[in-house]
């Protein structure tokens, strides 16, 4: 199954779960987390383990995730998709905004207008 998962995703988004498999790898190392002590901590197996290490597009994001926290890492994941960071998203909202912004008239010359009216 997975051979089929990787043959539908682009080739960046492949090297880019590689990339974040391997930095996930480089970070356990760096703390001395043993292998089966990791998987025990995010509460998954060790074969689901090596799968993250290995950027495996077909272990759920939550593991991946669940992975990061136990890191420590966890903090980067609130800013993948955050609003701010999307220029490209930003700048079509902008161009969706009104040209031209009317403003509504003074109430009190509105409410003369209504009185003129009544009297006529």
């Amino acid at each position: 199954m997975p051979h089929r998962i990787q043959g539908t995703l682009p080739l960046p988004v492949r090297r880019l779960l590689r990339k974040l498999g391997s930095d996930i790898r480089d970070a356990r190392l760096r703390r001395r987390i043993r292998a089966a002590t990791m998987a025990e901590r995010a509460l998954i197996s060790r074969t689901t383990l090596h799968k993250i290490e290995r950027g495996d597009p077909g272990v759920s994001m939550g593991n991946y995730a669940t992975a990061l926290f136990v890191l420590g890492l966890e903090d980067g994941l609130s800013e993948l998709a955050d609003r701010s960071r999307d220029r490209l998203g930003l700048d079509l909202l902008e161009e969706r905004l009104p040209q031209r912004v009317r403003t509504s008239a003074p109430r009190a010359r509105t409410e003369r207008a209504r009185g003129e009216a009544a009297r006529d």
